[in-house]
């Protein structure tokens, strides 16, 4: 109830569309309450949390101002920060640096080799057993900007290394744009999605760890 009060008495709506919305919704639904893990601190935080309601769902942002402003105004939200070291302009470079070897084996991220594989998470983001991840930060709209490189690398990873055999529904947010487009689908993998509505990808990616091959299908 809380959720559509705030929506409804609020001129500020959801970064994505109802349809978008909707595919993510869809899958809390059959899986929830779950461990829901978002790149990103937005205006439809609380959206996300409260769909989750019973489960844990975890917000990882950039920004710290925009950190302390949000849990200003809702203190249930559990967030961390996390920093990037990367370039949208370096995504070509990138690109091709993780299809070598180092970056196609499946690993903890803290012990992988690849350069985008995000190391300086708090170290419970790594052990829990995320059934959704949502990919929709840090910032990607110019070429100084951070970029989602590593967030997609990371996510794919994280998922093929699950520890409990089961799957990871992955969501991909603005893939009009060329990293977005190009990451999801090299580290996400064409065969695994499932869904594209809008600018929103969904993916379902298997654990890996037991059955160790190609990156990709």
């Amino acid at each position: 109830m809380e959720v559509l009060v705030h929506y409804a008495t609020s001129n500020i709506t959801p970064q994505q569309t109802l349809k978008e919305v909707s595919v993510t919704s869809n899958v809390l639904q059959k899986k929830g309450p779950c461990n829901f893990l978002v790149f990103g601190l937005g205006r439809d935080s609380l959206l996300w949390s409260t769909l989750n309601h019973g489960g844990r769902t975890v917000f990882l942002e950039e920004d710290e101002s925009w950190i302390r402003m949000v849990t200003k105004e809702r203190p249930g939200l559990e967030v961390y920060h996390v920093g990037y070291d990367t370039k949208v302009s370096d995504a070509d470079e990138l690109l091709k640096l993780g299809l070598q070897e180092e970056c196609t084996s499946v690993t903890d991220p803290r012990e992988s080799g690849c350069r985008l594989s995000l190391k300086g998470l708090p170290d419970q983001i790594y052990e829990v057993q995320w059934d959704l991840i949502m990919v929709d930060a840090p910032t990607g709209y110019h070429e100084n900007a951070p970029g989602r490189m590593t967030a997609i690398y990371t996510t794919g990873l994280m998922a093929r290394n699950r520890k409990d055999g089961g799957s990871t529904d992955v969501f991909v947010h603005d893939v009009n744009r060329a990293v977005e487009d190009k990451y999801s689908m090299a580290f996400l993998c064409e065969w695994y999605m499932k869904q594209q509505e809008g600018r929103l990808r969904h993916f379902t990616i298997p654990s890996q760890r037991t059955n160790l091959g190609s990156f990709c299908p």
